[in-house]
């Protein structure tokens, strides 16, 4: 199988912590990649020395063997805030995607003869499919509001702007960074897809675990600087990777014991070390090395109080709010009850974090009842994070919340202690969060939240930047945490795996109650779905079958069957219709090639030609027919 990547002895430091040295790494043509790593390990770094962004240290180097170049996704893509959403999914040096966007262009803000000038290149260099298959892209990725500037979209619109991009590119090899960021649900799956059918080359960075699962079929772990290599997908790594760190752990163990005896030896025997025994010696002290390694898992350690909580957790009765003519919530009626676990769901600006907001009462409702018990601690994790300031320290940060902190069992801890549990060690606790991993802060953000011993807790893309194993060790503290949770995420795995049942946000302030997991109720939607399509196809079907008794019951051809007092009328009228048509698609083409008419005018005249010529097809299609048969 041919190479489509080759890095050799690559290295990156940050300060004085060295992420990797001395990689070694081959991507062959046509696999999909995942590569996983801690939060901090150098992931982002890696792929961007990858992608030409950035540069190794000590030397290495980084052969591509892809004739379209690389597509290279950012995990917070940076784009020109003054440039439109046209102008960033058109623009490319390729000659067809140029030609494409003359054409738009011109369609949208052109002259007459710009249009014309457009059109002829489209057809010299057969852009039309090319433009097609640029619109599915975009109705896929549900991108529209191509006049709208870059620095005014959210966070999810840019990066399905990236998406966009990168698929236009149609490049052999694709590098993507937390590509599932932002993305609501179904552009994640369309995502998925589009990945999974495709023949290019992937090597992706992400925590979405059914993602990867689905789209991957090899994995490359980075763990304590060095690569390991894992031929198959999530399930598979997941297994391998136990036996891999066992069979290690065995292997340090037996040479532990070895090195008991080899001890003894070099201590009895000074005099050997000048004589022949020097290759024991030698031996030793690889040995001594092997021994001190061992694996152990550095997973972050969840063990908080949860204050108590009363019978009454939350009454909602016909809550309703909206901005200007959008409902978010519309007379939403709930008793929230203890030990309930809620995922929310739904596009991007339906309503989901402004529903948070409501219940938690930093916004206040337009309407009706929201009833709080006295016990409620919230702890809510949002979307956006912390504004931690990136000159504080990781400590500072943490001691304006407490000095201590509260454990399960009642007993309490130190802050630096806890902070211990969330894999920042002392010699961390010093380090300014300006020169923190993006996961790195969002685990920070993490620890300031439950060191308030919350009883409900609140979590708003809680997956965001966090690796693998820390979402395994939440999932586990949730799993087993007896107040409410209530989570909206992206991460369908994560979302599986915690909630018990959903509330589905449908749009203009509907909220339904789904009981059952995600899983279940995309099955559900996809099978309504399929019904829907199933009953299109039927009546379709029914319609051909009904023309074709028709059919069968005309006279065989030379008898004709005389057209009814209605069928001349509708002859007649025909005649005049047509002549209409012509007499209107005469005076537009005299119209769209004079040069006169303003963008506005070109556009709405290009759009009615188009529907007059289909009303002249249909119309003149019956004419011949019931011309034929009065003849």
């Amino acid at each position: 199988m041919a190479s489509v990547l080759q890095a050799e002895k690559l290295s990156k430091s940050y300060g004085t912590k060295v992420l990797f040295e001395n990689l070694d790494l081959n991507i062959n043509e046509g696999e999909k990649v995942a590569l996983i790593a801690p939060n901090g390990s150098g992931k982002s770094s890696l792929l961007k020395i990858l992608a030409g962004k950035d540069t190794s240290e000590k030397g290495g180097s980084v052969k591509l063997f892809s004739n379209t170049g690389v597509a290279w996704l950012e995990q917070e893509p940076e784009f020109n805030p003054e440039r439109t959403v046209f102008q960033e999914v058109y623009i490319s040096s390729d000659e067809t995607s140029a030609a494409v966007a003359r054409y738009e262009k011109a369609l949208l803000s052109g002259t007459q003869k710009e249009l014309q000038e457009a059109i002829h290149d489209m057809d010299h260099l057969n852009g039309w499919q090319y433009e097609l298959r640029i619109k599915q892209i975009l109705t896929g990725l549900k991108i529209d509001g191509l006049n709208n500037k870059m620095g005014e979209l959210s966070g999810g619109q840019r990066k399905r702007v990236a998406l966009a991009k990168m698929m236009i590119a149609e490049s052999d090899l694709i590098l993507l960074d937390e590509p599932t960021n932002h993305l609501d649900l179904d552009i994640t799956e369309y995502l998925e897809e589009y990945l999974k059918r495709g023949k290019a080359t992937i090597l992706m960075v992400t925590h979405d675990r059914y993602f990867l699962d689905r789209v991957c079929n090899k994995i490359i772990e980075l763990e304590n600087g060095a690569l390991y290599t894992y031929n198959g997908n999530y399930s598979y790594f997941l297994e391998k990777r136990e036996q891999r760190i066992e069979n290690f752990n065995t292997e340090t163990e037996r040479a532990k014991n070895l090195l008991r005896g080899e001890l003894d030896w070099m201590r009895r025997m000074p005099q050997a070390r000048a004589t022949k025994a020097k290759y024991r010696i030698n031996a030793f002290y690889e040995l001594k090395e092997r021994a001190e390694k061992g694996t152990r898992e550095k997973n972050i350690s969840i063990d908080v109080a949860t204050s108590r909580l009363g019978k009454k957790i939350i009454h909602c009765k016909n809550l309703s709010h909206s901005y200007g003519d959008y409902k978010t919530i519309d007379s939403f009626t709930y008793n929230f009850a203890r030990g309930e676990k809620i995922g929310l769901v739904g596009p991007n600006g339906v309503g989901k974090t402004t529903f948070l907001e409501v219940l938690t009462g930093a916004i206040k409702q337009d309407s009706g009842e929201r009833d709080l018990g006295e016990t409620i601690v919230f702890g809510y994790y949002r979307q956006n994070g912390l504004e931690f300031d990136p000159e504080e320290t990781v400590i500072e940060a943490v001691r304006k919340f407490a000095e201590v902190v509260t454990l399960s069992d009642g007993n309490t801890i130190p802050v630096t202690a806890f902070l211990n549990r969330f894999l920042f060690p002392h010699n961390m606790h010093y380090n300014k969060i300006g020169t923190l991993s993006g996961g790195e802060r969002r685990r920070l953000y993490l620890v300031t939240v439950l060191m308030k011993s919350p009883n409900f807790l609140i979590l708003d893309e809680p997956t965001n930047d966090l690796d693998i194993m820390s979402l395994n060790v939440l999932e586990e503290y949730l799993e087993s945490f007896s107040g409410c949770v209530i989570v909206v995420t992206h991460d369908r795995y994560f979302l599986d795996k915690i909630a018990q049942h959903l509330f589905v946000f449908e749009g203009n302030g509907v909220i339904k109650d789904y009981v059952g997991k995600y899983s279940e109720y995309r099955e559900m939607i996809r099978e309504l779905e399929r019904h829907e399509i199933q009953k299109e196809r039927v009546a379709k079907e029914e319609s051909l079958s009904a023309q074709r008794e028709v059919q069968k019951n005309l006279p065989e051809p030379g008898g004709k069957v005389k057209l009814s007092f209605k069928e001349k009328r509708e002859l007649e009228s025909l005649e005049q219709q047509i002549s209409q048509l012509e007499n209107e698609k005469s005076s537009l083409e005299t119209a769209l090639n004079s040069g006169s008419m303003s963008s506005d005018e070109l556009i709405k005249a290009s759009a009615r030609f188009a529907d007059l010529l289909r009303e002249l097809e249909i119309a003149g299609e019956r004419w011949i027919e019931l011309a034929e048969r009065n003849s």
